[in-house]
């Protein structure tokens, strides 16, 4: 399982999507929730919520609370 994905120099796995495709999935539901996100690039939840952040470290996609969930909006130029 993942063993034939390719590693960076870093030894770390190399992303199955690109950051293009994940914004993709964000603004197909929009605003997306991260298990939305997960279900749509077909990767774990946790997966989908790296991504997530690292994009909004990124300044890409902003996130909001709604209720006890966060939702993911894409930042457009």
């Amino acid at each position: 399982m993942g063993e034939d994905r390719e590693r960076n120099e870093g030894g770390r796995f190399e992303p199955e999507h690109t950051d293009e495709e994940v914004l993709e999935a964000v603004r197909k539901h929009e605003p997306a929730g991260t298990k939305e996100v997960a279900d749509e690039l077909d990767i774990a939840r946790q997966s989908a919520d790296y991504r997530l952040r690292r994009l909004l470290d990124e300044g890409r996609v902003s996130k909001k609370k709604v209720g006890n969930s966060l939702v993911w909006s894409v930042e457009e130029d």
